[in-house]
């Protein structure tokens, strides 16, 4: 299953795309508002979905809604860095013996077609394209082995970085949460359709540059691990979003250096996902 946060009618709310459609959810008894409360929700929540697909009712053509992020606001946004050995090598960093993680503010986060804004104090806007899943079911203290039973499905993100804002702090926080810096979408693809998420193709273009081109098996930590690794230190929640680092190809490794420029479109395609597309504008 696909599932959407959309707005429609100046409304937003859960629903699935099928096709070139996106099922409605408003009114259905049994499926929340919110993706986060769908999540919660369970079983329960996925059964009513899947009788209103069946229903063939209460579809709108995709076209004439506006995708969010799957999950506008989480309450963690965790991403890990230097996850990929060709992108330790551009960078000339050592690779980790412990997964490393930053956080990113909510309220970076756009969705699909969102306009991503090159920020005033900086010319130094940089994409990296990323697998993104996300927790479904609360979880602490988790086994490699079980991991895979608490995520909830799979989406793509785009990490953009203001690459020297994120030199100011150690953390890279800052640099990882200018608002709009957070593009997520287009959907969730729902775990049960992704049968190995480590051997996915992932691609990044810049325009109709290809910048970034890997796959997930090329990953250090897989998301299993880093379930794992977090759990040991904190309680994951429904909704939670976790980015698993991006690829070779990033701009500030680039010669001369590939930022990002207003004008500019951003596309990410993952395999078995979709692709996840933003432009970018100068900060109003």
């Amino acid at each position: 299953m696909k599932l959407v946060t959309f707005t429609h009618n100046k409304q937003s709310r859960v629903g699935a795309v099928v096709g070139d459609a996106v099922i409605d959810s408003q009114g259905c008894q049994g499926i929340p508002v919110t993706l986060i409360d769908f999540l919660k929700a369970g079983v329960d929540a996925l059964a009513a979905m899947q009788r209103q697909i069946d229903s063939g009712n209460a579809r709108i053509a995709l076209q004439d809604v506006k995708l969010e992020a799957p999950v506008p606001r989480p309450g963690k946004y965790l991403g890990i860095s230097l996850n990929y050995a060709a992108h330790i090598a551009e960078t000339g960093r050592d690779k980790p013996e412990y997964p490393s993680f930053f956080t990113k503010q909510n309220t970076c986060i756009i969705g699909h077609g969102a306009a991503i804004q090159r920020p005033k104090v900086s010319d130094k806007l940089d994409y990296e394209g990323e697998l993104a899943f996300v927790i479904g079911k609360p979880c602490r203290h988790v086994l490699v082995t079980e991991a895979c039973h608490y995520i909830a499905g799979f989406t793509i993100a785009n990490d953009v970085s203001v690459r020297d804002w994120q030199m100011h702090s150690p953390t890279m926080m800052i640099g990882k949460s200018f608002d709009t810096c957070g593009p997520l979408g287009p959907w969730l693809v729902t775990s049960d359709e992704i049968s190995d998420p480590h051997n996915l193709a992932i691609k990044t273009w810049v325009d109709d540059e290809l910048r970034q081109n890997a796959n997930t098996q090329q990953m250090i930590f897989n998301c299993y691990d880093m379930i794992a690794y977090l759990s040991q230190a904190m309680t994951l929640e429904p909704g939670d979003v976790i980015t698993t680092g991006t690829p070779a190809g990033v701009g500030v490794k680039m010669q001369p250096r590939g930022y990002l420029k207003p004008g500019q479109t951003v596309r990410i395609e993952i395999e078995g996902i979709g692709q996840l597309v933003n432009p970018v504008i100068e900060e109003a």
